[in-house]
């Protein structure tokens, strides 16, 4: 966080995600992302088109595009994830848009 580390242009996050579970489709109106898996195997998805990605494999999300990760396997997924420039108190916003048209009839 920009409050404990001083950060001002990224932000640096360890993401686990448990088995079946996700962050669902939301957009960073302001930030860049770059997610890099480090263990498992996840869902992607940018804009409307899903990809598998597994160890070693990233994906880069520029600001305000809608994405979600999903962990589909029965094993944790760790995934190393920075954002830019950071935003506000925590270093990054995020705005849900699961439960509105197209995001919510995808998965």
């Amino acid at each position: 966080r920009p409050t404990t580390t001083g950060a001002k242009n990224v932000v640096a996050i360890e993401v686990n995600l448990k088995p079946e579970h996700g962050h669902d489709f939301h957009k960073h109106p302001e930030q860049e992302e770059v997610i890099y898996v480090l263990e498992g195997t996840i869902e992607q998805w940018l804009r409307e088109e899903k990809q598998i990605l597994g160890p070693g494999d990233s994906v880069f999300i520029p600001a305000d595009v809608v994405h979600a990760s999903f962990n589909t396997s029965s094993d944790s997924a760790k995934l190393f994830v920075t954002l830019g420039p950071c935003v506000g108190s925590e270093g990054y916003q995020l705005v849900d848009v699961s439960s509105e048209a197209p995001w919510n009839s995808l998965r």
